[in-house]
């Protein structure tokens, strides 16, 4: 439950990058949007990766 807390709180912080980006044309803050966007996609894995083995461990 602690990755899926953080996978919370990383989309609330980028969420102003996206705003940046997507409303004012800001190319940096468009970097910031995709470094934060692959840091998601790491903490999704790592979350998948624990959901099967949790319920691997059930069976």
């Amino acid at each position: 439950m602690e990755n899926f807390q953080k996978l919370k709180e990383l989309v609330s912080s980028i969420e102003k990058e996206a705003q940046a980006f997507y409303e004012k044309g800001n190319k940096a803050a468009g970097t910031r949007l995709r470094n934060g966007m692959q840091e998601v996609k790491t903490i999704a894995t790592d979350i998948r990766k624990e959901v099967t083995e949790i319920k691997n461990k059930e069976k």
